[in-house]
């Protein structure tokens, strides 16, 4: 049964050796339909990650953040379809992952080493990726490419810097927004409820 219908809002982290909102590895039940906004990642290894296997199986798919700031990052964005990590040794080879619809909007980012790592599968890849209206300031000693990109597609616009040629930028009258939906899910229809209590001191 998968994981779906998740929300992440006003959160901050501090996250130096793991990422700030992480997917994977274990998803062979599934992920679904996550929006994330508001967040704020201080001093953390990534921002946004995704990581599975050959083995794996499952799918990580509908994944919508935005409105994000980052500052002191090793990467912003990491996916990997390399983790190569099982919990033991009884997983198919042959069950293959499906990462699909991810899509980053409106973020911010200073003193990043390296813009993003996207590593999917060999004949597998990772696809509809979508970046949009997001500025990533290098650190000093930022990585000579500021964009590793493997077996992924989708598309970007109004990037800086400029992505990699797997998530081109599209012309202005085609560009997309990678919009974040606008439904509401029923968690955001829970009222919390408030209670007080009165303690006598003798």
């Amino acid at each position: 049964m998968p994981n779906k219908q998740l929300v992440i809002r006003r959160l901050t982290c501090i996250s130096p050796f793991s990422a700030v909102i992480a997917l994977g590895s274990e998803m062979s039940g599934g992920i679904q339909d996550v929006r994330a906004e508001e967040i704020v990642a201080i001093d953390s290894e990534s921002g946004v990650r995704i990581k599975t296997a050959v083995g794996r199986g499952g799918f990580v798919k509908d994944i919508y953040v935005r409105g994000m700031t980052m500052k002191t990052m090793k990467w912003a964005f990491w996916m990997t379809g390399n983790y190569g990590s099982h919990a033991d040794n009884n997983y198919d080879p042959n069950a293959l992952p499906v990462i699909q619809n991810i899509n980053d909007h409106d973020m911010v980012a200073e003193n990043v080493t390296m813009a993003a790592r996207l590593e999917g599968i060999p004949g597998n890849p990772f696809t509809g990726i979508c970046i949009s209206n997001v500025t990533i300031e290098l650190a000093k000693k930022a990585k000579k490419v500021p964009w590793n990109c493997t077996d992924v597609a989708g598309v970007s616009s109004a990037v800086v810097p400029q992505p990699c040629e797997l998530l081109p930028d599209q012309e202005p009258e085609k560009r997309t927004a990678c919009n974040f939906p606008e439904d509401r899910l029923p968690i955001d229809n829970v009222q919390v409820q408030m209670c007080t209590y009165n303690r006598k001191y003798f």
